[in-house]
C-alpha cells in the first residue's frame, strides 16, 4: 500500500502518530505492540501545505510582492514624482484644496479650458502605505488636454490610520468635489474615478462600500471609474504578509472587499490589470470582471500586453496608452 500527499493516522491499536507524504510500512518499526513512525523534516510539512488556492505562504507572499516581478518598480516610483512635479510646473491648477479636516485630506485640481466639463479623480497607488498626491499629477496633462478636469487626491495611509478610514476619506473627496463642481466650472454629473494598485482598490471599495457608498443607485454619484492591477477580494491579502499591516479582522476584510458587494452598483467599471502582473492579481483582476459582467456593470476587462504592474501605469500619461484611452473612452462615451 502506498499513498502521496495524505496525513496517514494509524488508528485502533497502535499510537496515534500523524505523517505527511508517503506511506510505506517497511519504514515502521514494531516495538511492544507498537508501531514508531520515523521522524519527518518539519520543512516537508511546510513545504507541502496550502493556505490559499494552490499557493503555499511563500508563494502566496511572493504573490503579493510586485517588486519581485518588476525589476523596473523603484524606477518608475521615482518617475510618479518627476513626472508629477513638471506637470504642476506647467499646467495651471489649484493646490492643496482641503476637503476634510485633517492635515492629510487635501487634493490637487487641474481644469481643463472646456465648460462645464467631466471630471475625473485620481486614487494612487502604494499598497496602502506610501506615496501621496504629489506623485498623482503625472496623467493630469493628457487629461485636461482630452477636455476633462484632473483631481489628484491625498489622503492618510497605513499606519497613520486604518483602512476604513483610508476609504473614508477617499468618498469624503470624491463628495467634496461632486458638490463644488460648479464652482470649479465642472459638471456634477459627469465624475469618474480612477485607480492603480491598492488606488484601485480604495476606488472599487468607495463605490460599494456603506451608506456613503458613491456608485450604488440609479442616481449615483460617480458614473464610471477605471480599476487597473487593484485587489478586489481581500481574504487572500490578508492570509500573505501584508495583512500584518492591513491589521483588519474577518468582518472588516469582508467588509471591505468589493467583490462582495456589488449588488445595486450603479457605476459601470473598466478594470485593467498587466500581461507581466503576478498571477494571483491576474487572478483578482479577472475575478472582479466576471462578478462586475454577473450584475451588468462591467465597462470591459483590459491587459496590458508585456506589462508589469508599474509599467500599466505610465500609460495614464500616454495619450494612446492603453489606460489614458480607455479612461478617455469611457468619460466621453458617458456624455
Amino acid at each position: 500500500m502506498a499513498a502521496l500527499g495524505r496525513i496517514w493516522h494509524l488508528g485502533r491499536g497502535h499510537r496515534r502518530q500523524w505523517h505527511w507524504g508517503r506511506f510505506d510500512p517497511a519504514r515502521f518499526v514494531r516495538r511492544d505492540n507498537e508501531c514508531i513512525v520515523p521522524p519527518m523534516p518539519v520543512l516537508d510539512l511546510q513545504r507541502a501545505m496550502k493556505v490559499y488556492l494552490d499557493y503555499d505562504q511563500a508563494e502566496l507572499d511572493r504573490n503579493y510582492t510586485q517588486t519581485a516581478w518588476a525589476p523596473n518598480a523603484d524606477e518608475i516610483i521615482r518617475w510618479y514624482g518627476t513626472q508629477s512635479a513638471l506637470v504642476r510646473s506647467r499646467l495651471k491648477h489649484e493646490a492643496n484644496i482641503a476637503y476634510g479636516e485633517s492635515p492629510a485630506e487635501v487634493l490637487d485640481f487641474f481644469p481643463t479650458d472646456r465648460a462645464k466639463a467631466p471630471t475625473c479623480i485620481f486614487v494612487h497607488g502604494g499598497a496602502w502605505r506610501l506615496l501621496t498626491k504629489d506623485e498623482s499629477a503625472f496623467a493630469a496633462k493628457v487629461f485636461v488636454e482630452g477636455g476633462v478636469n484632473f483631481v489628484a487626491i491625498n489622503f492618510a495611509c497605513l499606519p497613520e490610520v486604518r483602512l476604513p478610514e483610508m476609504v473614508a476619506q477617499v468618498q469624503r473627496a470624491t463628495r467634496f468635489v461632486h458638490r463644488r463642481a460648479e464652482s470649479f466650472g465642472a459638471d456634477p454629473g459627469r465624475l469618474f474615478m480612477l485607480g492603480h494598485s491598492s488606488g484601485a482598490h480604495l476606488v472599487a471599495t468607495a463605490l460599494t462600500q456603506g451608506a456613503d457608498a458613491l456608485g450604488k443607485g440609479r442616481s449615483a454619484m460617480v458614473r464610471g471609474a477605471l480599476c487597473a492591477s487593484g485587489s478586489y477580494d481581500l481574504e487572500p491579502v490578508m492570509l500573505s504578509h501584508r495583512g500584518s499591516y492591513l491589521d483588519l479582522d474577518a468582518a472588516e476584510a469582508m467588509e471591505f472587499s468589493p467583490l462582495h458587494h456589488l449588488h445595486g452598483l450603479g457605476a459601470s467599471i473598466k478594470v485593467a490589470y498587466g500581461e507581466h502582473e503576478t498571477p494571483e492579481f491576474q487572478r483578482q483582476a479577472k475575478r472582479f470582471a466576471e462578478a462586475l459582467s454577473a450584475v451588468g456593470r462591467l465597462d470591459g476587462l483590459l491587459i496590458g500586453q508585456r506589462l508589469n504592474h508599474f509599467e500599466i501605469s505610465t500609460t495614464l500619461a500616454e495619450p494612446d496608452g492603453l489606460l489614458a484611452r480607455a479612461a478617455l473612452e469611457m468619460i466621453n462615451g458617458a456624455d
